[in-house]
Parts: C-alpha cells; sequence; structure tokens
C-alpha cells in the first residue's frame, strides 16, 4: 500500500544561511537520533532534505568523511566552493554528486543571488570504505529520466552503487515506471503515483511506480536496482 508524507507536515529546522525540511533519515545513519515523522532510507539511501537557501546564504564550509552526497537544484543557482571542483556552478535542474570516500571532501554551498533558491539534499552510504574522493555534474534534460547515482564498479558514467538515483525532467503526459520498492519525491508540478495525485512536497513509497505527469514535473526516484522503465507520452 502506498505511504505519502507531506513535507509541510514536518518541521522547519535549517543551519547558518538555509531553511530545510528533513524528510528521510535513515536508521543507518542515525539509528534513534532520527526527527519525528521523518521516514527511514531505502538500500543505503539515508537523508534527504528539501532547503531553501536565503539570499547570499550559504551553508558555511565543512567536511564529509564516507558519504556520498547528491545535490539537485529545484529552482535558482548555487555557487560551489571546496575541495573538489570549486567554483562549479548549479543552475535550475543542474545535479552534482561528491564521494567523500575515505579520503574526504570540504564544501559550501553559496546561493550568489538576492533572491531564495531551492535545492534538494540526497546522502547514501558508500558500500566500501575507504574511496578516493570524487564529484560528477549532470544537467537532466526535459523529457527524460537521468540516472545520477548507482550502478555498477565497471562503469564510470556514475559512482557504483546497488542503491540507484534518478532524476526526470518530466513533460505533461508522459509515463514513467520501477520495478520494485522505492522512494519518490515530486519537487516540481504534479501527477498521479499508483492512481494517487501527488503534488510538489510529496514524498511516497510502494512496492512499485508507475507515474503520470499531470503537468511538467521534477521527480527524484531512489530505488535499488530494479529496472526503471523507458518514458513513454500519453495520449
Amino acid at each position: 500500500m502506498m505511504k505519502i508524507l507531506h513535507r509541510d507536515d514536518l518541521a522547519l529546522g535549517g543551519f547558518a544561511g538555509l531553511r530545510e525540511h528533513r524528510l528521510v533519515m535513515g536508521a543507518k545513519l542515525y539509528g534513534d537520533r532520527r526527527e519525528p515523522g521523518t521516514w527511514d532510507g531505502i538500500g543505503n539511501f539515508v537523508y534527504l532534505a528539501d532547503a531553501r537557501f536565503l539570499p547570499k546564504g550559504e551553508t558555511r564550509m565543512h567536511s564529509h568523511r564516507e558519504i556520498d552526497v547528491i545535490s539537485v537544484m529545484v529552482k535558482g543557482r548555487i555557487a560551489h566552493e571546496g575541495s573538489l571542483e570549486h567554483g562549479q556552478e548549479m543552475g535550475d535542474t543542474d545535479v552534482q554528486v561528491q564521494r567523500a570516500g575515505g579520503e574526504g571532501f570540504s564544501h559550501n554551498e553559496v546561493n550568489p543571488d538576492d533572491n531564495e533558491n531551492r535545492m534538494i539534499q540526497l546522502w547514501v552510504l558508500p558500500e566500501r570504505k575507504g574511496e578516493s574522493a570524487g564529484y560528477k555534474f549532470y544537467q537532466p534534460q526535459l523529457g527524460e529520466m537521468t540516472r545520477v547515482y548507482g550502478g555498477s564498479i565497471d562503469q564510470s558514467q556514475t559512482f557504483d552503487s546497488h542503491t540507484f538515483i534518478d532524476v526526470g525532467l518530466l513533460k505533461a503526459g508522459q509515463h514513467v515506471s520501477v520495478d520494485g520498492p522505492f522512494l519518490a519525491y515530486v519537487t516540481r508540478g504534479s501527477g498521479h503515483i499508483n492512481e494517487t495525485l501527488v503534488n510538489d512536497g510529496d514524498l511516497t513509497s510502494d512496492e512499485d511506480l508507475s507515474f503520470d505527469a499531470k503537468e511538467e514535473t521534477q521527480l527524484i526516484v531512489v530505488h535499488l536496482g530494479q529496472q526503471t522503465q523507458p518514458i513513454t507520452n500519453g495520449v
């Protein structure tokens, strides 16, 4: 049976120059320190936060080790600073993935503008400790689902993992499906997941995913490497 968690039902928190709702705080990382109302993860996926940076706000420089950090822009820009790809800029719908490994990395994400922006941050625990730090950058295209995380160790398009993350920019009427358990987060637009209407800020989980976009929609899907069916267009 499908479950839905509404972002705005959760407490608003944050730090430094951003305010955020935390929706996933996985037991593998947080144990009994999970905040009330947050969900457990799936596979090695342990964290999801929906953040809005204040004008000129920033996270401030900080470090990570043995965690993979996936940042998905929804609206606005981010100026990326740190030990990996310092100076990279993210715009609407861009995605950056930073693997800390045993080497670790430091970073500061900065809103360079005078308006609020919005970014989704996801964390995944690596399957092997002691890896080198690394950085990847993606620009999902309208009408497509883009794999930004997960895959076999013998490919280099994404960081390897048995936990997969796909980011979709779907046109109205497009359909996408995933066989097997998933977590899916709508960050722009609306549609029907397994015949239930979902909107921006809705996190869902079920045994299989069938999504039909009602309008142009940004959708983040976390799953365990089951087959993602090709996008089809509605009539």
